[in-house]
């Protein structure tokens, strides 16, 4: 669990990083900040991991 905290904070850190210095948009930021969640596997990886099956789902079958 330490260990998956602290690549979260880690990916908040440089999206926000990233953002002050205007070197992504805020939508890229936001999949950085996903995708954080998804690889430390913390509590929220589940939730997470199944908004983003759903966007692709929607984009896909649409």
């Amino acid at each position: 669990m330490i260990v998956s905290v602290s690549l979260t904070v880690l990916f908040v850190i440089l999206s926000a990083v990233l953002i002050r210095g205007r070197r992504v948009s805020l939508p890229t930021a936001g999949v950085l900040w996903l995708s954080g969640f998804t690889l430390a596997s913390t509590g929220l990886a589940g939730p997470v991991n199944t908004f983003l099956a759903a966007i692709a789902s929607l984009i896909t079958n649409h």
